[in-house]
């Protein structure tokens, strides 16, 4: 199958009895008829998170909070525990968001791991209220003074490519 197929709970399930009936991912992965790297993602989802976060996978995302996300990085780059034992640990269902955690803890701290404000800030649309007509003015005198310029250089661009031309000698 190609890209981002999604699958349906039953597959993941199955998957998950594969498993725990002894098969490996390339066994389990060419019963079910999908790429390896997709059942290596549900194995893992599977053995730190249980069934029961494998078969919500796809649905919701859960939100952590600063201090679990803090703790589990932690725990794998000044601890040294790995990946699937943190996840296990922290309850973290999917390695994708861990990984970006660990990426971003790397490269910026912990800091990087607050929560991000949402939305246009605050001041950053238009003008709230009426404007005064003193404002308007202001505003189409600065437009206007904007064309005047505008013109000007275009009269001045246009002058300098004439008096160019006038002079290139003529063979």
């Amino acid at each position: 199958m190609a890209g981002n197929a999604l699958y349906d709970v039953g597959m993941r399930l199955r998957a998950a009895e594969l498993h725990d009936e002894g098969h490996g991912r390339a066994a389990i992965a060419a019963l079910l008829g999908m790429s390896e790297e997709t059942v290596r993602e549900w194995l893992c989802t599977y053995r730190s998170a249980g069934i029961e976060v494998l078969a919500m996978m796809g649905k919701k995302h859960t939100a952590y909070s600063f201090e679990t996300k803090l703790a589990a990085v932690r725990a794998v780059v000044d601890e040294g525990m790995t990946k699937p034992e943190a996840m296990e640990k922290f309850g973290i269902a999917s390695p994708s968001p861990f990984k970006k955690w660990l990426k971003a803890y790397r490269e910026e701290g912990p800091e990087a791991l607050r929560p991000k404000p949402r939305g246009r800030p605050r001041g950053s649309g238009s003008p709230s209220g009426e404007t005064t007509r003193e404002q308007e003015l202001e505003r189409r005198i600065k437009r206007l003074e904007a064309e005047n310029a505008y013109l000007k250089k275009s009269i001045a661009l246009k002058a300098e490519k004439r008096s160019r031309t006038a002079r290139r000698p003529r063979s």
